[in-house]
């Protein structure tokens, strides 16, 4: 018989088990599942919105609260022998009771549950109970039988499997959550069934594609089971046989194409079919081969090195259950076309949904997945060292078909904190990851799937007896920019891979006004709610230095601000790329963030494009102009050659060509050339009145002699057109004629209207020449007014010269 599955999302009801702030209904409220209590709270109109103001700071009790989700089902005989009650995803310490029984109990939030209930089951009405431990008495009460462990935050995230930033982060709000988060069922199946399939596509010795599978099934019986596979046009029939409950079988796929990164070809794609019986298992996967060079830390796909232009990623909402699969499609699309090519799924977040595996699959995109251990010592004492190993295994099948997935890493800056953040005076001997990290995790890996590298933590340098931030070998963190020092110092050193650095910027005007009813000003109690950095306020306008004016009004405060976060990452990533092949990958600290705040995002908490995004866009362009040390270094991360007429200008701000040097130049496919600046282009008679100009086919370089603050810019001039509408769906036009120098030209039509977004941003402009913006989304009554400011914005408006 076919295998029955029956929801079981409707009908449910959220209690406390115990008196709450806001009088909740004798009968309680009504649930969404998946979802979780505070959206529960917020939709019943219990709670405020906790993005809004300082809200969240009210709401504290819900996380140190006992609840109780309850619903009851309709159920009759369906003819099959076992019923199971599934859970995808509980958050995260319950307990189950199906009519009155109690069926089981979960202590993480990282797993799937099934549990058998065909004796329980009634004909007619049924009633599904589940009851939620509070995360804190549970993380509390394991902190105090273990002892403390130091981490980078005084909550007890490192004593229960959860996401880590739901107890807060630098950038995160404290919203400590419960619920039913992921889908729930019961399953009902006759004699045997598949249990879990684990599919891995890659290449042979010899380079030909093949499917690895591994096929669990549960069975009534002893007998042996037919099996069989299918991708791609090729099949296999294979046998379980008696008494076991797994098969393996590999199969040639001699006709598939392999699969890249989306910076390197294209993404073929085959579903695979297993079938046992009358139950089938539908996937998909792709077909490649992965390699980790370890003390270079080259990530190859099929023998090819891939230099990661990469982006760190953070769960996209505190309450999981409300990303859809379109926003994670709408996240990883902005990171697409910010020429990214690898996604971090960072250590305090979650295993991702299958959706965004899915899409990064379809997409192209790398994917470098963290287990879930982040900035603490974690306990290795039971009951969490079994819970880490259940979990590991569940997610490395559950991840196994997916070609995107080309890392697994033990944990973020753990290893880290151990070496160098005075944790071993504090843990005087008491465990804190070392076995996770060193032994089970890469033995489950080795075990389990080992068609791809395993890296036991970042920033890490190959080998525990060595310090984890090594530049000369493994990854490392660079957090002294923006914490200490000027982003300049980015250049200070040729690493091999930097997998997290980052500058702090504000979101959107719109996100900002929207999350803000106050004052938008820094310091001010509702804005400084917004911004979780120790200091971070401070650290913004310090990080100003001599490269911008210190502001004087709120709006030239969130310009330069918002201008200074994207130039320090570019700057960053310049230096980074110029040392490629030596360097081999940036990792930008963050895509995203998961509700409105001052952070290192470069796509705020509403979806909208910060200025760094557009940064990014260019400097993880295929093709990059890097001036260092007193040379050019042309970038070619393409797979052609890249070749032309280089001319390089020395210019005065008013436009003069005052040198010019041209060569004919070539670069390789991903390789870098160096080209000295001859001495008529690299030293200026004037550095502050004097400028730059590098060009190579359709790309342009404008590089200035002095910071910002030293250079005699002129008071901004020039001539703008708003039209109105075209058929390409436009809804305005904005043409700048620059008459004089215009430095990071940006224009911010969000500050006309929320839902208005730009093409482009923080264009230079010499006198004569054009720019035109195209702005979507917006109905304006004063079209006029994306020419002034607050909308269109530039350096020289507060530079004086």
């Amino acid at each position: 018989m076919t295998p029955r599955h029956l929801s079981l999302h409707d009908g449910w009801t959220l209690t406390a088990d115990g008196p709450v702030p806001p009088a909740l209904p004798a009968g309680g409220v009504p649930a969404a599942v998946p979802g979780c209590v505070h959206t529960d709270l917020l939709a019943a109109g219990l709670i405020d919105d906790p993005y809004l103001d300082d809200n969240e700071e009210r709401l504290g009790w819900i996380g140190r609260t006992d609840w109780t989700y309850r619903t009851d089902f309709a159920w009759a005989a369906d003819g099959h022998e076992f019923t199971d009650l599934c859970f995808d995803g509980l958050d995260t310490v319950a307990t189950v009771l199906l009519n009155g029984t109690r069926i089981g109990s979960t202590a993480n939030q990282h797993r799937s549950y099934r549990f058998p209930v065909r004796p329980l089951l009634r004909e007619g009405t049924n009633t599904l109970v589940v009851r939620f431990t509070a995360p804190y008495t549970y993380a509390e009460a394991l902190r105090d039988k273990l002892g403390d462990r130091p981490g980078a935050y005084a909550e007890p995230y490192a004593f229960i499997r959860k996401m880590a930033c739901n107890f807060g982060w630098d950038w995160g709000p404290t919203l400590v959550t419960s619920g039913i988060w992921r889908p729930v069922a019961l399953e009902s199946w006759t004699g045997h069934r598949i249990a879990e399939v684990k599919a891995v596509g890659d290449l042979d010795g010899d380079g030909v594609p093949r499917l690895s599978l591994t096929l669990g099934v549960d069975r009534a019986g002893d007998g042996p089971l037919e099996a069989s596979v299918e991708v791609a046009g090729e099949r296999a029939v294979f046998t379980v046989p008696a008494g076991e409950d797994r098969a393996a079988v590999t199969l040639p796929v001699p006709g598939a194409a392999r699969w890249w990164p989306h910076s390197h070809g294209e993404q073929p794609l085959y579903d695979v079919t297993v079938r046992l019986g009358e139950d089938a298992w539908n996937g998909r996967t792709g077909f490649r081969g992965v390699g980790l060079e370890h003390e270079a830390f080259r990530i190859s796909v099929n023998d090819e090195p891939v230099f990661v232009r990469g982006v760190n990623w953070i769960p996209d909402d505190c309450f999981p259950a409300r990303i859809t699969r379109q926003r994670i499609s709408d996240r990883l699309d902005q990171a697409i076309a910010a020429n990214v090519n690898l996604v971090r799924v960072w250590g305090g977040g979650l295993y991702e949904s299958d959706d965004f595996y899915e899409l990064c699959d379809e997409k192209g995109l790398l994917v470098w997945q963290d287990f879930p251990f982040a900035c603490a010592a974690y306990p290795e004492e039971q009951p969490l060292y079994d819970e880490v190993a259940a979990e590991t295994r569940e997610n490395l099948v559950r991840l196994a078909p997916h070609p995107s997935l080309v890392l697994w890493c033990g944990n973020n800056e753990n290893l880290e904190g151990h070496a160098d953040w005075g944790w071993q005076e504090e843990l005087e001997g008491r465990t804190w990851g070392h076995a996770y990290y060193h032994e089970l995790l890469p033995a489950l890996c080795a075990e389990t799937d080992p068609s791809r590298p395993y890296w036991p933590g970042s920033p890490y340098s190959g080998s525990p007896e060595l310090p984890p931030q090594d530049p000369t070998r493994g990854t490392v963190h660079l957090w002294d920019v923006w914490n200490r020092v000027d982003y300049t110092h980015y250049a200070d050193t040729a690493h091999r891979f930097v997998a997290e650095f980052g500058f702090q910027g504000p979101p959107a005007h719109a996100t900002l006004r929207r999350a803000v009813s106050g004052p938008l000003s820094p310091g001010a109690p509702l804005m400084t709610h917004h911004q979780k950095a120790e200091d971070g306020d401070r650290k913004l306008l310090e990080g100003l230095g001599a490269h911008l004016p210190q502001p004087v009004s709120f709006d030239d405060w969130h310009w330069l601000t918002q201008l200074n976060q994207a130039r320090a990452v570019a700057f960053g990533i310049r230096h980074f790329r110029s040392h490629s092949p030596y360097c081999m990958g940036s990792i930008v600290w963050q895509l995203n963030d998961c509700w409105p705040v001052v952070s290192w995002a470069a796509v705020d908490g509403d979806g909208r494009r910060k200025p760094l995004w557009y940064a990014l866009r260019a400097v993880y362009a295929d093709r990059l102009m890097a001036v260092r040390d007193g040379a050019l270094h042309l970038v070619n991360d393409s797979a052609l050659v890249w070749e032309g007429a280089l001319r390089l200008t020395r210019r005065s701000l008013d436009g003069t060509v005052l040198a010019e040097e041209t060569s004919a130049v070539a670069t390789g496919a991903r390789g870098v050339t160096r080209v000295p600046l001859p001495p008529a282009i690299a030293e200026p008679d004037d550095s502050t009145r004097e400028v730059l100009v590098a060009e190579l086919g359709d790309l342009r370089a404008v590089e200035f002699y002095e910071e910002d603050t030293r250079l005699a810019l002129p008071a901004a001039r020039y001539d703008v057109t708003v039209t109105q509408g075209d058929e390409s769906g436009i809804g305005y036009r904005v043409t700048v004629t620059a008459r004089t120098l215009l430095r990071d030209l940006a224009l911010f039509p969000d500050r006309l209207d929320p839902a208005a977004e730009v093409d482009d941003m923080l264009v230079t402009l010499l006198p004569g020449e054009r720019a035109v913006f195209h702005v979507t989304g917006a109905v304006l009554e004063d079209p006029e007014a994306l020419g002034s400011r607050p909308a269109l914005r530039c350096v020289n408006d507060l530079v004086d010269g």
